[in-house]
């Protein structure tokens, strides 16, 4: 017996998943006619009915089930193999990125690198998950919060991150300004990783008994200090369109260095990547901007 061509295992996988034979055409281009044509030949090559009609589409037969089980994980696993070769452009670029930076920082800026590169493609794919690139082959870099090292990527570090006491106007106009001394007198909003602790160690005063709040979120923890809740040890990063905005107000001049630094990550078969190289180029200037700005 001749081997089955591909494209009918394919067209076969596809309605058995589907059950439905117009559906499955449609995710491959094809005519339902077409696809019809190909699995009458593939049940022709095997001697056997691989599916029966039913009155919401087709569903497999006992020998259908069983080819089913043999084939569709090889084909997936193909499909998966050739996914990064046959996507690729050069002038689409897919980049993942926390929500949060997506809007405080990088969007902000994206319509210069935009009007710079007009033809290139720009996808962002906003997530708090970390991203398998290894799986997700569609991406082709991302920007990411972190200690700087991850597993088959490669990291360029970006900027630095800083802490620093701030407050609302309102609360500011409400309580007064507190110094260094008699900031842990007023209301503070508690937050991961104790970085509080180290800030009155570092420049002085008597951290409360309490905290207002506790957050463990910092979208949520910062949302909290614009509503007047108490002051936050706000990461400047995602603060700063809140201080730009009159929203959120710098107390003190002193601050304390992140945990973390922000980096451009990209797996190796991205490195060769056309848009990337742009986007690199040009994401460092920024970074290089943003922290003399900081300075």
């Amino acid at each position: 017996m001749s081997k089955p061509p591909l494209h009918a295992l394919q067209g076969f996988v596809a309605t058995a998943r589907l059950g439905n034979l117009s559906r499955a055409a449609e995710s491959m281009h094809l005519t339902i006619s077409a696809l019809s044509h190909q699995i009458r030949g593939l049940e022709e090559r095997l001697g056997q009915q691989l599916f029966v009609r039913n009155p919401r589409g087709v569903s497999l037969t006992g020998d259908g089930q069983r080819l089913f089980e043999r084939v569709a994980e090889h084909l997936d696993a193909i499909e998966h193999a050739m996914r990064p070769f046959g996507m690729r452009r050069d002038e689409v670029l897919t980049l993942t990125l926390m929500p949060s930076f997506a809007t405080s920082w990088l969007v902000p800026r994206l319509p210069r690198f935009v009007a710079a590169h007009p033809q290139l493609e720009i996808h962002l794919r906003s997530t708090i998950a970390v991203v398998d690139f290894e799986r997700d082959t569609d991406l082709d870099a991302g920007l990411r919060y972190g200690p700087g090292h991850w597993p088959g990527l490669e990291a360029v570090h970006l900027f630095d991150d800083w802490l620093t006491p701030m407050a609302s106007p309102a609360l500011i106009e409400r309580l007064g300004r507190p110094t260094l001394e008699t900031l842990g007198d007023f209301p503070l909003l508690g937050a991961p990783g104790g970085r509080w602790t180290e800030w009155f160690k570092r420049f002085g005063g008597q951290p409360p008994k309490r905290y207002v709040a506790n957050f463990d979120d910092s979208e949520t923890l910062h949302r909290a200090a614009v509503e007047g809740m108490g002051i936050v040890l706000g990461r400047l990063t995602l603060a700063w369109p809140l201080i730009d905005a009159n929203r959120l107000a710098q107390l003190f001049d002193q601050r304390l260095k992140a945990d973390f630094s922000h980096y451009l990550v990209f797996p190796p078969r991205s490195r060769s990547h056309g848009g990337l190289a742009h986007f690199r180029d040009w994401v460092l200037d920024e970074a290089a901007q943003y922290t003399a700005a900081q300075t």
